[in-house]
């Protein structure tokens, strides 16, 4: 230290870090490395969800850094409405959020849905979300609906309860 104070230290300039991604399928294994995405009982979902995707009903993706552990995931879903792929659980880590990821996320999955041979895709966002739905808008997507939903959610002292919101529906055509 050349004795300034601590509040007159050097600001070192911002460098830009690359990573490489991956995206692939959720596997059930890797749930444990993502209590990143929410609650022990929505991840209790989402392996069964994984577990659908035997069925091939849905696919559930997930973007991996070198260390292949999941930083983003989402599902989609293909029975939810006839001729569509529908998006749902789109999350990505809270430290990388902003970085592109949920992004390269459905870009992935509008991909799995045009390899199913359908030509849209459909989410909800929950109104209360402005910066989600700033991201679906920006990628194409558009509002045709607003309706409720809800799904139970696990409270601080651990009960389950019924969360319920508001939601608009939006869809993209594929090309």
């Amino acid at each position: 230290m050349t004795g300034h104070p601590s509040w007159q230290r050097e600001v070192l300039p911002v460098a830009e870090i690359v990573v490489d991604v991956s995206v692939r399928d959720l596997t059930r294994e890797d749930l444990r490395w993502c209590s990143w995405a929410g609650s022990e009982l929505h991840l209790r979902q989402v392996a069964r969800e994984v577990e659908r995707a035997r069925t091939e009903a849905v696919d559930y993706l997930a973007v991996c850094p070198p260390s292949d552990l999941p930083v983003g995931i989402v599902g989609i879903d293909y029975e939810a409405n006839p001729g569509a792929g529908t998006l749902w659980q789109l999350a990505v880590h809270p430290v990388l959020q902003s970085c592109g990821i949920g992004t390269l996320l459905i870009h992935a999955a509008e991909q799995r849905i045009l390899g199913r041979g359908l030509r849209r895709a459909e989410l909800s966002v929950e109104e209360s979300n402005p910066r989600a739905r700033a991201l679906y808008e920006r990628l194409g997507y558009v509002g045709y609906e607003r309706r409720p939903e809800a799904w139970d959610v696990a409270g601080p002292d651990g009960t389950v309860e019924r969360y319920e919101t508001l939601c608009t529906v939006m869809r993209k055509p594929l090309a």
